[in-house]
């Protein structure tokens, strides 16, 4: 059976791991026979974020503990999980890209990356094993990869569509760092064939959960066929 990964930053949209997209994420590979390995840091977030009115909160979370919420308990240290355990990575999207694993949210794309994404991601590049980013999450990719000889193509969305952010200045950060930035509309899945690499704007564009539904299943779909597993 295959095993895929799935890099969580916490849970909640604005200071963690987006949750539809997680969730959906799951549902995805539950669907098409492979086994889902949660991930999570065991280390505290950047912040703690109310989600009714959008305000820091005077708390401390761990994005381990966190992410169990998602994962209804089942869930790995990133420091227990090497490539040879799964055979694709799947980064949903959330702020916790931005804040938790980079410092993106608060230093543009000159902020900096955790070490142990960082070693992950590189490694599973590095042998061949497909990686999934959804929403914001490219920037992660990026960042990963910046000032190598790897050079990915992703899209974080279309600045010419409905959007809550700047399309414009995320494909301008995501360049800065020498990655391959591509206008893709909501719906739509970008392809890296060269380096392995499957993006999707999701919740990047203003849009309804069917809609993420329809593009999280899409990545998926690409992803089955990286795999060869249709």
């Amino acid at each position: 059976m295959l095993k895929i990964g799935v890099l969580l930053s916490g849970c909640g949209v604005y200071d963690g791991a987006e949750i539809q997209e997680a969730v959906l994420s799951l549902l995805a590979i539950d669907q098409m026979g492979a086994q889902a390995v949660c991930i999570g840091i065991d280390d505290n977030q950047h912040h703690v974020v109310n989600h009714l009115n959008g305000e820091e909160m005077p708390q401390t979370r761990n994005m381990l503990i966190e992410g169990a919420r998602i994962a209804r308990g089942d869930i790995q240290a990133i420091t227990e999980i090497t490539p040879a355990d799964i055979d694709a990575l799947v980064i949903p999207g959330g702020f916790g890209s931005a804040k938790n694993f980079t410092s993106w949210a608060f230093d543009g794309s000159g902020g900096t990356i955790r070490s142990d994404v960082k070693l992950l991601l590189v490694n599973m590049v590095n042998v061949g094993k497909p990686i999934v980013a959804l929403c914001v999450s490219p920037i992660v990719v990026a960042k990963a990869f910046e000032g190598s000889t790897i050079h990915p193509k992703m899209t974080i969305g279309s600045k010419h569509g409905s959007s809550p952010y700047s399309i414009s200045d995320f494909e301008t950060g995501l360049t800065s760092t020498g990655a391959d930035a591509v206008d893709c509309s909501l719906g739509e899945v970008l392809i890296d064939e060269e380096n392995g690499i499957i993006t999707a704007p999701c919740y990047m564009m203003n849009a309804r959960i069917s809609e993420i539904h329809s593009n999280v299943q899409a990545a998926f779909s690409a992803l089955k066929k990286m795999l060869n597993a249709e």
